[in-house]
């Protein structure tokens, strides 16, 4: 498959403006936590382990969004779907956790973002909020639309994302003030959150016929790749592209139930890793509260 991607050229396969893009993020991220952070009133440089955080969230950005497996979810819907489990659930966390707290509260308490924030992170509100975007984004006649515009998919696409970063800010927040929940409602939360993004997966992982045009229909498929193939390539190449069938051993229904099973595993070990984080921290918590054994006293 990799010789057959190569006819679409080096900017397709990988998009050197968008890997310019997510160097400066980290060039900014460095600059700004480290020599020049007094000036942006920062006390304390990262830690090592946020380090780690924020420059892998900045690796797998670009894997996901600028390199060929970016031409791959346009291609194959079980690339989109692994592609969708780390930009949405993986990437916010690392970022969340990666970023230093004083900068958070600098973007938290900017008077336009604290009250919306105050609200989106309630709860079942977040909750709500970003699975309803994530399965109404998923429904064909919207999914479709989104991959044949660059302004509706880009739209979309940081919509989500946004919203991700609310479902996940009220367990994982770095601020003293913002994370209140009680362990065990973190749980359940977790838990209310693999329930809530189960449909989709059902959906897409059972249904008898392909969904999306864009992966089985060769017009919408040609409209999606224009997303991100330069169009003088892709008018280039117009007389030699069949559909996305050529690409893949596999049919597109089976490709399809793959993608879903991907999504719904990627999901279910991410929730499962901050699951076991939050009842391990708890664990630990509680059994420093329990009174130690007290030691036998004789009497002589």
């Amino acid at each position: 498959m990799w010789l057959e991607l190569q006819i679409f050229g080096f900017r397709a396969l990988w998009s050197p403006y968008f890997f310019l893009f997510v160097l400066g993020l980290a060039i900014a991220y460095f600059l700004i936590t480290g020599p020049f952070r007094r000036k942006f009133g920062g006390d304390e440089e990262p830690t090592k382990k946020q380090k780690v955080f924020v420059y892998t969230a900045f690796a797998l950005l670009y894997i996901v969004k600028g390199s060929p497996i970016d031409l791959l979810t346009h291609i194959m819907l079980s690339a989109h779907m692994a592609q969708m489990a780390i930009y949405y659930l993986v990437f916010p966390i690392l970022l969340i956790k990666g970023i230093p707290a004083w900068i958070w509260r600098k973007v938290v308490y900017l008077p336009v973002v604290r009250p919306v924030l105050n609200l989106l992170t309630k709860p079942i509100i977040s909750l709500l909020l970003f699975n309803t975007l994530f399965s109404v984004y998923h429904m064909p006649i919207i999914f479709d639309f989104a991959k044949s515009s660059q302004i509706a998919h880009t739209t979309i696409s940081i919509v989500i994302l946004v919203a991700a970063f609310i479902v996940w800010w009220p367990i994982l927040s770095p601020l003293k003030e913002t994370n209140t929940i009680k362990p065990l409602l973190k749980i359940g939360y977790i838990f209310a959150n693999s329930v809530l993004i189960t449909p989709a997966c059902v959906l897409i992982i059972f249904a008898d016929h392909t969904l999306f045009d864009t992966y089985s229909q060769g017009g919408a498929w040609i409209q999606a790749m224009q997303l991100c193939v330069p169009g003088d390539v892709l008018q280039g190449l117009s007389g030699q592209l069949s559909g996305p069938q050529m690409f893949s051993n596999m049919s597109p229904l089976e490709d399809q139930q793959l993608g879903g099973i991907i999504m719904k595993i990627m999901q279910e070990i991410t929730y499962g890793v901050i699951l076991a984080r939050i009842f391990y921290g708890w664990f630990n918590t509680e059994s420093l509260k329990v009174d130690p054994i007290p030691a036998e006293t004789h009497n002589y």
